[in-house]
């Protein structure tokens, strides 16, 4: 009798715990849900038509990574969907780009291309780094709640110290005045074209885009830089996909995080006389091995121009590199 009553005792004790657990986990995930993800709030049409697309509907590409995050292609997502969740809510995308010296040539057609497809119907705010304000286009036509500001920098010696303040003059933007007026940042190179959409669906906390000319190569191909002195150094076993500075972004205080570390990383570096092989796309590539992207943008979001299009695995390319002559743009090699 005793010992029943201990099991007893006991089994009421487990009981009363694993309620309490229960409280706990469903009070934290609400609070998850309100906080983070308050946004995504579907009427109940299309919460069955969103239950239509549980079943996996790309089997030829690689849709979710090994840590659980979405990789996105055309066919993965519903755009009235992904729509009805985000349009609602009144975000604001901090946009940054960088046109600094022969590059504002290719400022019209980004911005002209980027009112077409890039987050309509959402308030944008590009930030345009330049050291030629004057050539900033002032009679491209904007959208209702899009709006243009002009961020002087100074004239670099040499294309690589671009990419080498860029991280350091995100940061320094973000904290001076972008987090008062934007939900998340996306940061862009300007020498790319929009040419399908590039919506909501590419919003998360921290996302990055899978480079188009090495996510079918193995991680032993991947440019990463392999020089131990450097401090995005990642040795030849290790890493995840091999992702393109073209286009990062996600919620500000993660991309906020992201540059800091790597402006730190890369006064490091120049403190010892070493520069990474691909600049601020080593350190980025270093940094998101080890804190892991919640979403990933397949190479449609980054194409390569150059590549042409007879890739089967790409419906469709929406954000590309545009082809140039690099040594007729890039000043002092």
């Amino acid at each position: 009798m005793p010992i029943r009553r201990e099991h007893f005792q006991f089994s009421l004790v487990l009981a009363g715990g694993m309620t309490i657990c229960w409280l706990v986990f469903s009070y934290c995930a609400s609070v998850s849900l309100t906080q983070v993800n308050r946004q995504v709030v579907l009427n109940h049409r299309l919460q069955r038509k969103q239950a239509k697309l549980m079943e996996p509907v790309r089997t030829d590409v690689l849709t979710v990574t090994p840590w659980l995050a979405p990789i996105v292609w055309e066919g993965t997502f519903d755009p009235q969907v992904i729509d009805e969740a985000f349009m609602s809510q009144n975000l604001t995308i901090a946009t940054t780009v960088f046109a600094v010296g022969r590059y504002t040539r290719f400022l019209r057609d980004f911005l002209e291309s980027a009112e077409k497809h890039f987050m309509v119907g959402l308030d944008v705010h590009y930030y345009v780094f330049t050291d030629l304000p004057g050539d900033v286009p002032n009679n491209v036509t904007l959208g209702v709640g899009r709006l243009l500001s002009i961020v002087r920098v100074p004239k670099f010696d040499r294309w690589q110290e671009i990419s080498l303040r860029r991280m350091e003059l995100i940061q320094t933007a973000i904290k001076d005045h972008i987090h008062r007026g934007a939900n998340y940042i996306f940061c862009l190179d300007v020498d790319m074209r929009f040419h399908g959409r590039v919506g909501p669906e590419a919003l998360g906390r921290l996302v990055a885009a899978i480079h188009p000319w090495f996510y079918m190569y193995p991680r032993s191909q991947f440019p990463y830089e392999r020089r131990t002195v450097s401090t995005a150094y990642i040795p030849m076993d290790q890493g995840d996909f091999y992702y393109q500075a073209n286009i990062f972004g996600g919620a500000l205080e993660d991309v906020h995080r992201l540059t800091k570390t790597c402006r730190e990383h890369l006064e490091v570096d120049k403190s010892v006389g070493v520069e990474a092989v691909w600049q601020e796309e080593s350190h980025l590539n270093w940094y998101l091995l080890r804190n892991k992207p919640t979403k990933l943008l397949s190479p449609e979001y980054v194409w390569d121009d150059a590549k042409g299009q007879d890739a089967k695995e790409i419906k469709l390319v929406r954000f590309s590199s545009v082809i140039k002559n690099k040594a007729e743009v890039r000043e002092n090699l």
